[in-house]
């Protein structure tokens, strides 16, 4: 066994701030390309059924990002969710590797999807691998082939190698997601997108899992990642497809791994291995209002570098690492206390 590496999370890490003549964060440019597809801002939503059907994809639009449709249904429907949703922008849809997945990439393509997202939990894979060239010898360049998931600098490259346009880098750090605790394999996301940074390759990298704060976004972004991908941070919005349950006088909506045992049953019939957990997550009104703020947060960020754009972001962002004491002292840490009806402080 090689010498143990040393790895490391978003919360191990800060960017130093630096010098800025920036004077509006308004002019600051975050558009990012996914091939000929211009995003002006860099998100794309979680193919998972909780997250992204049309309302979703038809938000992502009109916000600057792009949605991708989750593939735990017939191909008639999901078709028709790419039909609907292409009337009003670009959209993703996502496919397995193995079945009908080539029918199904057919469907999606003639409804009109230009983005096809291979997704499975291990992209790095022969299935993957035998994918990635039947799209590629069926489709040709008419069409971006997304792929993933994977965790190390190899697989990143193996599956660039075998066809893939962009890549999502990441395994095991999802909020509903428990592969390392069932696995035992993993890697800390942004650990992942820093290895697969160094790439030489042409496939452009996504960040996927673990992130939970625009500030993640803007670290993912400063060590290579050309997008993210967001789960939980969408989840419980008014335009992902579940319906609204009242507890304890407080609305919710479901949020659930796509590996988790109620997403299979509901799915497929049955179980395999069970990797995901469903959960509940408070409803959180428009995505428009949920971008708006990791928009702003993005911006933020940027200029506390000095930075112009992602790609100024990535040359001159410095990084620290910090102890436990410090990323303690890095989230909100007040002392309150309800006092008379009224939030006091307290020593």
């Amino acid at each position: 066994m090689d010498r143990i590496k040393k790895t490391y999370s978003f919360d191990d890490i800060l960017l130093s701030p630096q010098y800025s003549e920036i004077e509006s964060r308004r002019d600051l440019d975050i558009e990012s390309y996914l091939g000929t597809l211009c995003l002006s801002i860099p998100i794309i939503s979680s193919p998972m059924d909780t997250v992204t059907e049309i309302d979703m994809c038809i938000g992502m639009h009109h916000a600057g990002g792009l949605g991708v449709i989750h593939r735990y249904n017939s191909i008639d429907d999901q078709s028709e969710m790419v039909r609907v949703a292409s009337q009003v922008g670009n959209t993703g849809a996502s496919i397995g590797v193995s079945g009908d997945y080539l029918e199904r990439a057919r469907a999606l393509y003639d409804a009109g999807a230009r983005v096809l997202c291979v997704d499975i939990a291990h992209g790095h894979h022969s299935m993957m691998r035998h994918a990635l060239k039947v799209l590629r010898n069926t489709f040709g360049t008419s069409i971006h082939i997304m792929a993933g998931n994977v965790a190390t600098l190899e697989g990143f490259n193996d599956l660039s190698d075998w066809g893939a346009d962009s890549i999502r880098v990441g395994i095991g750090g999802g909020s509903i997601c428990s592969t390392r605790v069932q696995t035992g394999h993993g890697v800390p996301t942004f650990q992942s997108v820093l290895d697969c940074s160094y790439s030489d390759r042409g496939a452009f990298l996504i960040a996927d899992g673990g992130i939970r704060s625009s500030g993640d976004i803007v670290k993912a972004l400063a060590v290579g990642a050309d997008f993210v991908m967001l789960g939980s941070m969408l989840a419980g919005t008014s335009e992902a497809p579940c319906a609204e349950v009242i507890v304890g006088g407080e609305r919710y909506k479901t949020y659930r791994g796509m590996a988790s045992k109620d997403a299979q049953i509901n799915w497929r019939g049955h179980t395999a291995s069970v990797e995901g957990v469903s959960s509940m997550v408070p409803s959180k009104g428009p995505v428009s209002q949920v971008l708006q703020e990791i928009e702003t947060g993005i911006r933020s960020g940027l200029s506390y570098s000095g930075a112009t754009s992602i790609v100024d972001l990535q040359s001159k962002a410095q990084l620290i690492i910090q102890t436990s004491s410090g990323a303690v002292e890095s989230s909100t840490h007040i002392n309150r206390k309800i006092q008379n009806g009224r939030t006091v402080l307290c020593d």
